[in-house]
């Protein structure tokens, strides 16, 4: 069997906690900001969790699984 492989995409968005929880960033916080208020930037700045919907999905592309 060939090695499994990285996919570097989901590698440089998602990282892995060490008791295994997913952490990714959130959306709509890259550019169009002047019109966002400030407390909006400031939650979109905070990282969150993946869902447990979408964990194994990004599990298999990082090579966990």
């Amino acid at each position: 069997m060939p090695k499994m492989k990285t996919h570097k995409g989901a590698a440089g968005r998602f990282e892995v906690r060490k008791k295994g929880q997913i952490q990714r960033r959130r959306s709509g916080h890259n550019h169009i900001l002047q019109k966002k208020s400030s407390k909006r930037k400031r939650r979109l700045n905070t990282e969150t969790t993946v869902s447990a919907k979408d964990r194994n999905e990004i599990r298999r592309l990082l090579g966990l699984k």
